[in-house]
């Protein structure tokens, strides 16, 4: 007998979609049966959610909390913590996050991975994990760390090979050490996770934008540009080919030249996986031009429509594999104070609708299968980052993370409706379906819209699967 069921006739299971009956018991999924045929036990309790769709939480792989972002006077300033932006998450029906524990010159990775813990421990309400995000020129001890680190249970390293914008130099690692990065993920079992633009190409295009005059945002897709792209992806993919067994997972892919040299990549049997985000695949640099445009920007920039429905054809072809956000929440102001190509504030208050927007775009506009809407919420960043199938599965033995979808909650965005902050750059967009449930390692985190999640959630150590590393895997 379980502590909690829950019912329905389209849960999305690793098998596919069908009826069934899921059984939790303390943490974890105990069964997954028939509809109809499992009971509670005594005093627990069974949740009837027929006529709605039963998903794993989702996965968000890309997030930054507590994130340095200037303030409106100019002084330093922090996006959220981590409190602010796990209770929107789970207001939205993700229940696991992917952060970053940014290393800086002068400290360890160890240091750096303990001080990251002391901004989440006992402050965050969905479970979490970091990628460990390397910078500048890397001195000779820190290859011997990235090892320690994949061994530890942070598998994923994070690569600059640009540094943004002029005012942020010091962030990109040239391709020497890039190189010995590779060689150690390798060795390790670990994988890079990549942010990749072409350095030349876009300092080349700030400074000659800048000398004609044309400084404003809504130029920002001729400085974060297409060729930037096809370069920055095919030299490191490159890269990655001649150190054997190099994985790769290539953070918001933006425009059609890097979906292509993913694809190009995979026909090779390299383990090359592709990320997007949900404004890349439902905003263009025409929105740019909109009031208050940099609420659709992060970075790199928002491009063509062609750009647009190459990333869509890529999430049905095996090219683009998950749908993040590069979420940075902060203040309507804070967003748009930059109005220059760059000063332009990256990142978007956008973890809380998410999987009802995918849904939405997917399953209801676009025909897609549950299963593979799943698999780009959910699934697939749990499988390539090492989470599978802890996270992400629906089976007996994962961790009882559930999300109930329910067709009747749909709505227009409203940003006085969410959980973050001031604005929403999804405001007044209809979303299909909204979470009547969110179910966390078994607790009920939300329903009905009340909240009631504990800051209890969990650090979640990693390990990826060799036959992730070893390419070839069809997702």
């Amino acid at each position: 007998m379980f502590d909690l069921i829950i019912r329905s006739d389209r849960v999305v299971t690793p098998h596919g979609v069908g009826a069934h009956d899921i059984a939790i018991q303390g943490e974890k999924i105990a069964a997954v049966g028939a509809y109809g045929s499992l009971s509670p036990k005594e005093g627990g309790r069974l949740i009837d959610a027929s006529g709605k769709i039963v998903i794993p939480g989702g996965i968000d792989p890309h997030v930054h909390c507590k994130w340095h972002v200037p303030n409106v006077d100019g002084t330093a300033g922090l996006s959220d913590p981590p409190d602010v932006v796990s209770r929107a998450a789970l207001h939205g029906g993700t229940t696991t996050i992917i952060d970053f524990a940014r290393w800086t010159h002068g400290n360890t990775i160890q240091g750096t991975i303990e001080k990251r813990d002391r901004d989440w421990i006992g402050q965050t309400y969905c479970d979490y994990a970091y990628h460990v995000m390397v910078e500048g020129a890397l001195p000779p001890d820190i290859f011997g760390q990235i090892a320690e680190t994949i061994q530890a249970g942070y598998p994923t390293i994070k690569i600059f090979t640009t540094d943004i914008r002029p005012s942020t130099r010091g962030r990109m690692v040239d391709f020497g050490d890039i190189w010995e990065v590779f060689k150690v993920l390798a060795a390790e079992g670990g994988m890079g996770v990549i942010h990749a633009e072409d350095n030349d190409i876009v300092m080349h295009m700030y400074d000659k934008l800048i000398r004609e005059g044309r400084v404003a945002f809504e130029n920002m897709a001729e400085v974060h540009n297409t060729l930037s792209e096809d370069l920055s992806f095919r030299r490191i993919i490159r890269l990655a080919e001649q150190v054997p067994g190099t994985a790769l997972y290539m953070m918001h892919v933006s425009a059609a030249t890097g979906t292509a040299a993913i694809r190009e990549a995979r026909a090779k049997g390299l383990p090359i996986y592709g990320e997007s985000l949900h404004q890349y695949m439902l905003y263009t640099s025409e929105d740019y031009k909109r009031p208050n445009g940099q609420m659709y920007h992060t970075y790199p920039s928002l491009k063509s429509q062609q750009d647009q429905d190459a990333l869509w054809a890529g999430t049905l072809d095996d090219t683009i594999h998950a749908i993040a956000t590069d979420e940075i929440c902060c203040s309507l102001a804070t967003k748009t104070q930059g109005v220059r190509i760059d000063d332009t504030t990256g990142g978007n208050a956008a973890v809380e609708p998410r999987v009802s927007l995918m849904y939405t775009e997917m399953v209801e506009k676009r025909g897609y299968r549950l299963e593979k809407f799943v698999d780009l919420v959910s699934t697939n960043a749990a499988k390539v980052l090492g989470l599978y199938p802890r996270k992400g599965a629906i089976a007996a033995g994962s961790d009882a993370d559930i999300v109930v979808l329910d067709p009747g909650l749909r709505r227009k965005l409203d940003a006085k409706e969410l959980h973050e902050t001031d604005y929403s750059p999804w405001e007044g967009r209809e979303v299909a379906v909204w979470p009547s449930l969110t179910v966390l390692r078994g607790q009920i985190a939300v329903e009905d819209g009340a909240f009631h999640a504990r800051p209890s959630g969990q650090y979640l150590p990693r390990k990826i699967d060799p036959s992730i590393l070893n390419g070839g895997t069809k997702l």
